[in-house]
């Protein structure tokens, strides 16, 4: 089991994103570190969009020199919100400032009121997931290929050069962020290298069949793409919290019972953690990337490194 932080720039000032990475880069055994793309604080809607949020991809390319263990990305880039050719030399501009250590994280996005504050055409839910398809597959062939071509619906390539290719070969790790079981998990079946979902173990074995369904559909090996999940610590034994978290969490994913909440998060104390991730484990999950609500809390994730990690090494 490998371990990640979303330590995101969401309310963050630049001097204490910069401490915090590298203090989790140098003082924790975390496997990866990963920012957000986003433009605004919040979480998805006009209130409490007001904060301090750098954007996320030039900000890894400074981490990206300041940091020299961890494996780093963000967690998604959102299609819509650059070319991907573009997306394509950003990413190997990063891998070759970490010396190959990029994840790259690529989604359909979701971020209606972002989309709608700054112009940025958002499309019907089915047109991002062609534009995702379209766009993974034409970075794959930037990566892989020497002067491709390619003549979709959306983009398109003609011979194009790329130079310089990326440090890791044949590429970056293409991770597909979300658990639409139509298009985006197929999608994670044809192209990716990790899949990225979300939910209680119950909801993600559900989704690791479907992804397994797909990669049957394609003729290819489910044991090729890694598992992963993003998921929310509470390292915390105080009952009264706890409870305000199930509840907050029920309201925020609608969930049916306190039951439901309390697993789609993992809280408690590092030994009823441990047993959380476990659950996780036993339905297949390989590696799971943490963030911590409303800010990360450098503190916690020490504790997590120091006492939860090691029950997995």
């Amino acid at each position: 089991m490998k371990f990640g932080v979303q330590a995101s720039q969401s309310q963050m000032a630049w001097p204490d994103l910069l401490s915090l990475w590298q203090d989790l880069d140098r003082s924790s055994t975390f496997d990866s570190l990963w920012l957000m793309d986003h433009f605004v604080t919040g979480t998805g809607q006009a209130f409490g969009a007001e904060g301090p949020c750098l954007e996320g991809w030039t900000a890894l390319a400074a981490l990206a020199q300041a940091t020299s263990r961890v494996r780093l990305g963000i967690i998604v880039s959102g299609n819509t919100y650059r070319h991907p050719v573009v997306l394509a030399k950003q990413a190997t501009t990063v891998d070759h400032i970490s010396n190959g250590r990029l994840e790259f994280g690529i989604g359909g996005a979701w971020h209606v009121y972002e989309h709608q504050a700054y112009g940025i055409p958002f499309y019907t839910t089915g047109e991002r997931l062609k534009r995702l398809d379209e766009a993974v597959q034409l970075i794959k062939l930037l990566w892989t290929e020497d002067s491709p071509t390619f003549e979709g619906d959306y983009y398109g390539l003609d011979e194009p050069p790329y130079n310089p290719s990326n440090v890791q070969k044949p590429h970056p790790p293409i991770m597909i962020g979300g658990g639409g079981e139509k298009r985006t998990l197929l999608t994670a079946a044809k192209y990716g290298d990790a899949s990225n979902v979300q939910g209680t173990p119950e909801e993600v074995a559900h989704k690791w069949d479907v992804l397994s369904s797909h990669c049957e559909s394609v003729g290819r090996d489910f044991n090729t793409i890694r598992r992963t999940i993003q998921t929310v610590l509470f390292l915390t034994e105080d009952p009264a919290f706890q409870e305000r978290v199930i509840q907050g969490v029920k309201s925020l994913r609608g969930a049916s019972s306190d039951e439901e909440a309390r697993k789609s998060v993992l809280m408690g104390s590092p030994e009823q953690v441990v047993d959380q991730i476990k659950a996780f484990e036993a339905v297949g999950v390989q590696e799971i990337v943490l963030a911590q609500f409303p800010s990360v809390h450098q503190k916690s994730l020490m504790r997590f490194s120091e006492e939860v990690i090691p029950a997995f090494r």
